[in-house]
């Protein structure tokens, strides 16, 4: 995937820490401003495929950066909002801003927002073309999306539905860790059935029998201990 680069500006510590770690992991390069006057130092001096800005910052807001950058460039901009300002959103918006999510946010709801911003804004990524495209491939698999069907090869996959949406998130995900949770929430968001966490490992279980020479020792589908799984191409 295209490493597309984020500016994060943001103060508070705890929260920084988290959204660097679940951004690099999901691919994106990603700098950090702590104040107006950092991001204005920072900002002049790299070129970025989205903002992320927090509204309240100790030496102003990101309304007044939203304002300046709209001077100049049409940068996609999602604001960070805290649950008792969102009704100041409306101004960030009218000065120019995309999208904002409001704290407390869950990180798949932001990771959703930023790429639709990117997919907007006219910025897709690999995967994205290969979807769009109505194929994903790693290696000797494929996945017909059209058909709904995957391959080993020439070789059809007999994958439950389940399996197959598993498959596709992994394909869609190359190189990215997912945690169980997130796992769980796409598969839960996607059509409505429970899926707890004994039957995940059951789905990885299988979906490995299935795609790897060895399911004892993968290569692609691997165990990244503490952390979840990732899809190595």
């Amino acid at each position: 995937m295209e490493n597309y680069k984020i500016l994060l500006v943001e103060d508070d510590g705890s929260l920084i820490d988290g959204l660097e770690y679940s951004l690099k992991k999901d691919g994106f390069l990603v700098d950090i401003a702590r104040n107006v006057q950092e991001f204005l130092h920072i900002y002049e001096k790299g070129k970025y495929d989205l903002l992320l800005l927090d509204v309240t910052l100790p030496d102003g807001n990101g309304f007044e950066i939203c304002e300046k950058v709209r001077k100049e460039s049409e940068v996609p901009i999602l604001f960070l909002t805290a649950a008792d300002e969102e009704f100041n959103v409306v101004r960030g918006l009218d000065m120019g801003g995309d999208d904002y999510v409001s704290k407390p946010f869950r990180l798949n709801e932001l990771l959703s927002r930023i790429h639709s911003l990117l997919r907007r804004a006219g910025k897709k990524d690999k995967k994205e073309e290969e979807k769009d495209r109505g194929r994903l491939e790693s290696g000797n698999i494929h996945v017909d999306l059209h058909a709904n069907r995957a391959y080993l090869g020439e070789q059809p996959l007999e994958l439950t539905a389940q399996e197959y949406r598993l498959l596709c998130l992994f394909l869609l995900n190359p190189g990215a860790i997912l945690t169980r949770e997130q796992i769980l929430d796409r598969l839960w968001d996607g059509n409505g059935d429970f899926v707890d966490d004994n039957t995940l490992s059951v789905y990885i279980r299988r979906l490995r029998s299935k795609i790897e020479a060895d399911p004892s020792s993968p290569s692609h589908l691997v165990t990244v201990r503490g952390l979840g799984y990732q899809w190595k191409e």
